[in-house]
């Protein structure tokens, strides 16, 4: 068993969202991508979320992003990816072992503006894994965790003055969903963000890969920087006196 974890969080909401009745929920790649960039840099790798349970986001499932030994691998209810998925776990049960984890990443989909800015218990998770020198990660729409999660030697919120990227306002309007998070009262990622006093920067389009480390804070723009974003994760925590 390795002698290193990475723990990747779920949104537990799950539900209709978009215009067409659509369930958002948890975004296919930003887990399976992360997963195993972890898993072959060397770290046992757990899910968490609020409750324990968690749903896909429709439109994650489909071909434009799910394809090829992708799609093999998420439907084989025995490969391993879904096999750790089974066993997610609630915060009190990371929480019991936090100094075995090295890395917290927040995966997304709109299903987390529901729950990661109010989940005290990810909060406490990232938070600790910062504090014993770990790295913090979120993709997409997942940096509007930050919300809760502290530098505990300082006691400002971990993103203050740190350079950070999320899913762009631009990027809202064309998916034709910003009516919407207005009428449900969420800030968009880049609002949150700037209210937590972070810099945000944006990529040149708003699908395109694109990944930002500040220390041992990183962050990446939409689904194609799940990949980017973890490796840099990795990265981060091997630079010595971060």
């Amino acid at each position: 068993m390795s002698s290193k974890k990475a723990v990747i969080a779920l949104t537990s909401h799950s539900g209709p969202f978009f215009a067409d009745g659509k369930k958002t929920g948890v975004f296919s790649v930003e887990t399976l991508y992360p997963y195993h960039i972890y898993r072959d840099n060397g770290f046992e790798v757990d899910f968490v979320s609020i409750d324990g349970k968690f749903g896909w986001d429709d439109y994650s499932l489909a071909s434009d992003f799910l394809s090829g030994k992708d799609l093999e691998e998420f439907n084989d209810k025995t490969s391993d990816f879904n096999v750790t998925l089974r066993n997610i776990k609630t915060p009190d049960q990371i929480l019991k072992n936090i100094n075995d984890y090295k890395i917290f990443y927040a995966s997304a989909g709109h299903g987390c503006l529901y729950d990661y800015p109010t989940a005290t218990g990810l909060h406490e998770i990232a938070s600790k894994i910062y504090e014993n020198n770990g790295v913090v990660a979120a993709v997409c729409h997942g940096p509007v965790i930050f919300e809760g999660i502290m530098d505990l030697k300082t006691g400002k919120k971990l993103v203050e003055g740190k350079s950070v990227t999320a899913f762009t306002d631009i990027g809202e309007k064309i998916l034709k969903v910003d009516d919407i998070m207005k009428d449900k009262g969420f800030d968009t990622p880049e609002t949150a963000l700037w209210k937590l006093g972070a810099k945000y920067l944006s990529p040149i389009g708003p699908f395109d890969d694109y990944s930002i480390t500040d220390g041992r804070v990183v962050t990446g723009a939409n689904p194609a920087s799940a990949s980017s974003t973890a490796i840099r994760s990795v990265n981060a925590l091997k630079v010595p006196g971060k």
